[in-house]
């Protein structure tokens, strides 16, 4: 059997591969591995929100789990809640035991503790996989599925997992050698249905596993709802990996990995595959066009590639474009087949706490939500993906994807909509630094609270760009002794110009070259008010604390034209790069415990071109 690196050498010698009609990014902008961010401009209104954050020491601040590799998650929206579900395994990847957990959510930003959709499944002592030594005995499977969820025309909704065998650290659970595929239905009281089999690999049978096969069900509609999904090649193409090798469901039998697709106007339907690999298909998934190919000008590694319709009608990937699975980025196209740009979604990383088998840096293996899996409120689309393995996340990416905005920005809080007031804001909220609107003597503030020793939360407000401009705003520390607030003001590829700082000395600093500036002192519970003049053609700003004189300062980078001003609890962050081991096999110290809080208080934001 060729090796996947092989195939793809082979496939892009494919002649006439330039005149393909296929899916392929003629964009101009590329991401730079050297920053976590790619410098690629920001979507404005990106709101990247944590769901999960894994802790061994601590299990009751991760819901009752203590396992620290945690990876694969979906998503979907039904009965006005989101779903999601990711597989676990209490260290590394692919080492026993494994299980899938499932996660609820009304509004997409706060989300139930976890609880078992597929618990941990116990081997027949004595298996053995064909063309291999090892025995299984006292061991137990582990999970891994590239599919999610299905909603059923009936309206069932059923959650799968796949249970795949890995006898050692270093055996695949996904070669065709696994127990079988299972399914449960998920009911609008929030229960969940038996768990059953709805796909076996050839090993096994009705008689040597420990669930039913789905055809025993008692409930005729939850037969129909599978023997529905059955019957549908697109559904089952996301099987390829895991099903038999000559399973007569799978459509496109070749080794290719986490299908996504979606269908144009005229009925044809794009797939895509890890490492950008793409077909179309004339016939809903019956079959292909022609052999999956890279797509032309995608950049694209091993890592998850998601594509979608949107609600504005046009197309979008999201992906790490990248050999590395950082940053997480999306690009958009107008006819499904012409992706025109290159954006971000999410450039942070925060510390892998706990190391372990196969687990890879960066927020990655996106997934949103399926064409029959639900359709949330607003104008927004959802996707999720995991960080370092490690943790769960979901973007809410407004539509259109747009990286600019006009006019000049005026946002007091306590005067915007309810619900609405961070809506032009990009955020990074970590479960323990966490970004939003809370009230404050009775008005609503922008609050950024902080009490993660590895992670941080950060705001971002797009502006208009300009070369000459005053940016006002107000910050209410609540302490002096502990955290930092950093407030950059940057151009559209992250490159910031200037930062100002409320340190843990109590003292405001601004970043002057090599060294830090001192401006001030501050007090807990005292509100600064900051007015910025700054011309990025001569590099030089003031800044006027609570109607000080105007203090002059150089930048310290140089830049065009502003983009954005960001508010961060924490500094820089450089690691990992391109240079960093593959494998982290260590866990950092304290990694379950937690700091100090801090928290920084936003009543206002203001923003003119002078």
């Amino acid at each position: 059997m060729k090796t996947l690196f092989t195939y793809l050498l082979s496939i892009s010698a494919l002649t006439g591969f330039a005149q393909q009609d296929t899916a392929r990014y003629i964009g101009p902008t590329l991401s730079n591995v050297d920053y976590h961010h790619g410098q690629l401009t920001p979507v404005v209104g990106v709101h990247n929100i944590q769901v999960f954050r894994a802790n061994r020491e601590h299990p009751e601040w991760a819901g009752g789990m203590n396992w620290t590799y945690n990876h694969q998650p979906m998503l979907a929206y039904w009965n006005n809640t989101f779903y999601m579900h990711f597989l676990s395994n209490p260290v590394g990847e692919h080492i026993a035991p494994g299980a899938t957990y499932l996660f609820t959510s009304k509004d997409g930003y706060n989300w139930s503790k976890p609880i078992d959709l597929f618990p941990v499944y116990r081997l027949p002592n004595g298996f053995k996989k064909k063309e291999d030594t090892a025995i299984a005995k006292d061991i137990d499977a582990v999970m891994h599925q590239r599919m999610g969820f299905y909603t059923a025309k009936n309206n069932k909704l059923l959650a799968l997992g796949y249970y795949g065998i890995a006898l050692y650290a270093k055996d695949d659970p996904n070669d065709g050698n696994g127990v079988g595929r299972v399914v449960r239905e998920i009911n609008k009281d929030g229960s969940l249905g038996p768990i059953y089999f709805i796909r076996y690999n050839h090993d096994f049978n009705e008689k040597n596993t420990s669930y039913p096969f789905y055809k025993k069900s008692k409930d005729k509609s939850f037969i129909a709802a599978c023997d529905e999904l059955l019957a549908q090649p697109l559904q089952m193409q996301q099987w390829v990996e895991e099903a038999d090798r000559n399973d007569p469901l799978i459509p496109l039998q070749k080794e290719v990995k986490a299908f996504s697709y979606y269908h144009l106007p005229n009925g044809r339907v794009i797939g895509f595959w890890k490492n950008a690999l793409t077909s179309m298909s004339a016939d809903n998934g019956k079959t292909w066009l022609y052999n999956p190919l890279r797509a032309p000008g995608f950049v694209n590694s091993n890592a998850k590639i998601w594509g979608q319709k949107t609600i504005d009608g046009k197309y979008m990937t999201v992906y790490n474009p990248s050999e590395f699975r950082w940053p997480l980025a999306l690009s958009v196209s107008d006819d499904g087949l012409n992706y025109k740009n290159l954006f971000l979604v999410n450039g942070e990383i925060t510390s892998m706490r706990y190391g372990g088998n196969y687990k890879s840096y960066g927020p990655q293996y996106v997934r949103g939500i399926q064409e029959m899996n639900g359709i949330p409120p607003g104008k927004n689309n959802w996707v999720t993906y995991s960080v370092n393995k490690e943790d769960m996340w979901v973007a809410k990416i407004p539509m259109p994807v747009q990286s600019q905005v006009e006019g000049n920005v005026d946002d007091k809080f306590s005067a915007l909509k309810d619900g609405e007031e961070l809506k032009n804001w990009n955020l990074y909220s970590p479960l323990w630094a966490p970004v939003s609107i809370v009230k404050e003597s009775g008005k609503k503030v922008l609050s950024l609270k902080d009490f993660d020793p590895f992670d941080l939360g950060k705001a971002e407000r797009v502006v208009p760009e300009a070369s000459r401009v005053k940016i006002e705003f107000s910050v209410t520390p609540q302490q002096t002794a502990n955290g930092r607030l950093d407030i950059e003001v940057q151009d559209a590829r992250n490159t910031p110009c200037l930062r100002l700082s409320f340190d843990s000395t109590g003292t405001i600093i601004t970043k002057a070259g090599y060294r830090d500036k001192a401006l001030t002192k501050y007090e807990a519970g005292k509100t600064y008010n900051f007015i910025i003049e700054l011309n990025t053609a001569t590099r030089l700003y003031t800044v006027s604390i609570n109607g000080s004189n105007p203090n002059n300062n150089i930048i310290f980078a140089p830049i065009h034209k502003v983009h954005h001003v960001s508010f961060r609890t924490g500094g820089v962050r450089r690691f990992p790069n391109a240079d960093t081991p593959t494998d982290q096999m260590y866990d950092l110290p304290n990694a379950g415990e937690k700091d100090k809080e801090a928290v920084y208080n936003i009543s206002y934001f203001k923003y003119s071109k002078l």
